[in-house]
């Protein structure tokens, strides 16, 4: 399950929380969740290395430290911030 963002060459995949944990992130891409009710999207690891998307990290490390209550990385900003933020990664 995905969707692409206008403009975008990459999908950006969303899935429920209820099957999150049955559903692995494919090779070359990480599960994190997002928003207050903890959606979990699946983004390429390429983004790891954009500066926008560190800052994402730092928040994420200032708010949870290293324990993350979805056992995954968790981001602490609204889905529709991410998915902007998201978006701008793909036009890079």
């Amino acid at each position: 399950m995905g969707f692409r963002l206008p403009g975008s060459k990459k999908t950006l995949f969303a899935v429920s929380q209820a099957s999150s944990r049955a559903v692995n992130a494919p090779k070359g891409y990480l599960a994190v969740y997002v928003g207050e009710k903890m959606k979990r999207f699946v983004i390429p690891l390429s983004y790891l290395n954009q500066p926008l998307f560190r800052e994402l990290l730092s928040q994420a490390e200032e708010e949870f430290g290293y324990n993350h209550p979805m056992g995954g990385l968790t981001i602490p900003c609204s889905e529709d911030s991410f998915q902007h933020i998201t978006s701008c990664l793909n036009v890079i």
